[in-house]
């Protein structure tokens, strides 16, 4: 792939504290393009260090570049069908939105911190194409860095953010509208995939450009005051998690190629420390207001436990 750096134009973002550079051919509209990334769009980078350079060029249409090296992984979910090859110290992503569609490639070095990608811009889904490339790279570049992306949907209330977890069609997202509705002051942070992030010792849930099917893209961040794998049932039940089970409670739900022993230990080591520091649980429900009620009441009790301990040491 060849590209003319007199012809790019550089588009910083900073998403969970992170800075990316997002580098187009410069006739191209990136707000029109990434629009759930303008909440996150900034323009100075001060001495501020770049989580990830990616360098983005057309790729005519009808053209292929199929991946060299070994297919590791492939999946269809919501982003299309994807394809991940490993080879020679770096990583190689096929994507194409639907079966037999248009598809875009992206080149990655082994910490995803430099990037390549190729895209069919004539073909109706390049930006969200593009967009999901991102999304990819992002989630395992920030696994150095004490922060991971987890499938989950998050809220917040009274200054800390909750976390509810689950296999697609569990309920996530109307857990999270059944708080919204039945305990105050409680507003959506992110849909989907917010990021977490450890700092000072502390989680922090970040909202990012990817928020599913819901529209809720929020530059802002809240500590975690807890996360919770839900589970439907016949009857509402919460239970607190600790230790090994706490944390296999949440790896479910993180981004990792599990193939990759460095970017997997990064994940575990950031997993062992949330499932120290912060209140996990399941709770086994109903979609209803009862549900809200009994895993508000489990978590804001836990978190007021905690903070009146913390005073007295």
């Amino acid at each position: 792939m060849t590209i003319d750096l007199m012809k790019t134009r550089t588009h910083r973002f900073r998403i969970a504290g992170f800075r990316l550079d997002i580098n187009l051919p410069g006739d191209w509209d990136a707000d029109a393009m990434l629009p759930s990334f303008r909440p996150f769009r900034f323009d100075d980078c001060g001495t501020e260090g770049c989580l990830l350079d990616c360098m983005v060029a057309p790729l005519p249409a009808g053209q292929t570049a199929e991946p060299t090296g070994k297919l590791i992984e492939e999946s269809d979910d919501e982003m299309g069908h994807t394809r991940l090859y490993a080879d020679a110290g770096a990583y190689l992503v096929a994507l194409s939105s639907q079966p037999g569609g248009t598809t875009h490639f992206m080149q990655a070095d082994k910490d995803f911190s430099h990037l390549r990608i190729s895209l069919c811009k004539s073909g109706t889904d390049a930006g969200p194409c593009l967009s999901s490339l991102l999304r990819i790279a992002y989630s395992q570049a920030i696994l150095s860095h004490d922060a991971l992306a987890i499938h989950a949907s998050a809220v917040y209330h009274d200054r800390r953010a909750y976390l509810f977890l689950g296999k697609s069609g569990t309920g996530k997202s109307t857990h999270s509208s059944l708080w919204m509705k039945h305990v105050s002051g409680t507003g959506l942070l992110n849909d989907d995939n917010p990021t977490v992030r450890i700092m000072g010792e502390k989680a922090y849930a970040w909202g990012t450009p990817w928020s599913g099917k819901t529209p809720c893209y929020k530059d802002c961040f809240y500590p975690v005051g807890g996360m919770v794998r839900l589970s439907q049932a016949a009857e509402n039940r919460f239970r607190r998690l600790e230790g090994t089970e706490a944390f296999a409670a949440l790896l479910p739900g993180c981004a990792v190629i599990r193939q990759d022993a460095a970017l997997c230990d990064r994940l575990y080591d950031t997993l062992v420390r949330l499932a120290e520091d912060v209140p996990v649980g399941t709770l086994a429900c109903r979609p209803d207001r009862e549900a809200a009620l009994v895993c508000s009441q489990a978590l804001l009790g836990m978190t007021t436990s905690e903070t009146n301990q913390s005073q007295f040491q």
